[in-house]
């Protein structure tokens, strides 16, 4: 026997097992699975949730857990940049020396102290019990002392201790109290224009929870059939889509028989709006021809297909990646009226030029739109994004232009409100075209919607329409 293993232990408190919290332990592992694997947390967090529910069990993993660990995880990725500076504070290294896990702990914990109403003891105390058991007794003394330092201040104490004066520096001020990029704030205020109020606003609004709103589609379901099985307490009507019917917080569409059986859908109010407007479009001729021409995940596609059927038309969705071609087949499965899906590179299409009566391209971007949604975007993308976007957007537009006959009308729209993605494209397209193709007024066919701007392109945002920041230009082929 050792010398050391002979010495009798200190007096102290026994070893405790660290107790497991199924709800923190699921947020934590979200958080590491978007980290290390750059997944998004609303494709990780559906599984997870059925996991936890199938091993603990209903009665043990219920609705408020569910609801709690979907909190913990979105708000806690919504506020990394605030959270970060916080903890950047209260530790005595930077923190790229701090180990990624650690870090996801440390977040996870300001979260239920600054973002919460969870008390400050019961934050602390759950977080240290997470890091024991994710992590090891070691690290939870470091997770304790950095979560008690936070402690001692709510949030509007840390952002004035950690913020820049907004006099000094507008924009790294916002980007700290809002917790986006500081690049973004600048692209997002140069889009909007105006004054501090409307930044603010704007910003603000990308931190809170988005609601969750369902699509009739056309021809298999209606607005008012869905608002009649779901019940008052259960949803509303959309505010501008005469298809869309908001669901109430708590609301799960997989459990609504209209979205099993395919004839609703999730879409936000915004997509809808983009596809309204181009189906809304007057045409000069006939109109029997439809063409989406970046149809995936098939939202859109699936809500064009329903108007054109009603009018005799025929829809082609085209999407390139052909997982993303099986999405679209998938959201027009059923549908009652002719259509076709299929897997092309809409820069090189097997389509003959001026085919097509209406074309919309939703062309990829940055998804500066939808950071409500997916939180985590804004610390993905870098501003070098838009440099590859660039060409790929004008070559789509090009090719709606090439694809639509004399006299037909193509939308080009975005999940991204950032002029180099929006304005920008549409201006550059145009003056190669010339006098064959000509801007028309979008904001008459968004019918009822305030705050449409000077137009003759659309804009929409999160603080003053409740949607994604659509942007929608529509372009007449005249010559």
């Amino acid at each position: 026997m050792s010398e050391q293993s002979r010495r009798p232990r200190r007096p102290g408190k026994p070893y405790r097992r660290p107790q497991k919290d199924p709800v923190r332990i699921l947020a934590f592992e979200a958080l590491r699975a978007v980290d290390e694997r750059d997944a998004y947390a609303n494709l990780v967090l559906p599984p997870l949730l059925r996991k936890a529910r199938e091993k603990e069990g209903p009665d043990t993993f219920d609705g408020r857990d569910a609801a709690l660990a979907t909190e913990l995880v979105y708000g806690t990725l919504r506020r990394q940049g605030t959270y970060d500076a916080v903890i950047a504070a209260c530790v005595d290294r930077p923190l790229r020396e701090v180990d990624p896990p650690v870090l996801d702990v440390l977040s996870l914990g300001v979260h239920q102290l600054l973002g919460t109403r969870i008390p400050s003891h019961a934050a602390v105390s759950a977080s240290v019990e997470l890091a024991r058991v994710v992590l090891g007794d070691g690290r939870a003394k470091f997770v304790n002392a950095v979560l008690r330092k936070v402690a001692q201040d709510d949030l509007d104490g840390w952002l004035e201790r950690i913020a820049p004066p907004y006099e000094d520096d507008p924009e790294d001020h916002l980007a700290v109290v809002h917790s986006h990029p500081r690049w973004v704030v600048s692209a997002l205020w140069d889009s909007l224009g105006g004054g501090r109020a409307g930044i603010e606003r704007l910003l603000a609004a990308d931190n809170e929870r988005p609601e969750v709103t369902l699509v009739a589609r056309p021809g298999r379901a209606t607005a008012g059939e869905l608002l009649d099985a779901l019940g008052d307490e259960t949803a509303t009507p959309g505010r501008w889509s005469p298809y869309a019917v908001r669901l109430s917080e708590g609301g799960e569409p997989g459990a609504i028989d209209a979205v099993r059986e395919n004839r609703a859908g999730v879409q936000d109010e915004g997509s809808q709006l983009v596809a309204l407007a181009l189906a809304a479009a007057p045409l000069e001729g006939p109109d029997t021809t439809w063409l989406d021409g970046c149809a995936g995940p098939g939202g859109k596609a699936a809500l064009l297909a329903g108007l054109a059927a009603e009018r005799g038309a025929v829809l082609l969705a085209s999407e390139k990646q052909p997982h993303r071609a099986g999405l679209v087949a998938k959201a027009l499965a059923g549908h009652p009226g002719p259509y076709q899906v299929i897997a092309a590179d809409g820069t090189r299409p097997p389509w003959r030029p001026g085919t097509f009566d209406r074309v919309l391209m939703d062309v990829p971007c940055t998804g500066l739109g939808a950071l409500r949604r997916r939180p985590e975007a804004r610390w993905r993308r870098r501003p070098e994004d838009l440099d590859g976007f660039a060409p790929l957007q004008r070559a789509l537009l090009r090719t709606a232009l090439d694809a639509v006959r004399v006299g037909g009308v193509v939308g080009y729209a975005t999940c991204s409100p950032h002029l180099a993605e929006t304005r920008a494209v549409v201006d550059d397209v145009l003056k190669q075209y010339g006098p064959a193709a000509e801007l028309i007024d979008a904001r008459p066919l968004l019918e009822g919607v305030p705050d449409l701007g000077e137009g003759p392109d659309v804009q929409l945002w999160p603080h003053l329409h409740g949607t994604d920041a659509m942007y929608l230009a529509l372009i007449r082929r005249v010559a």
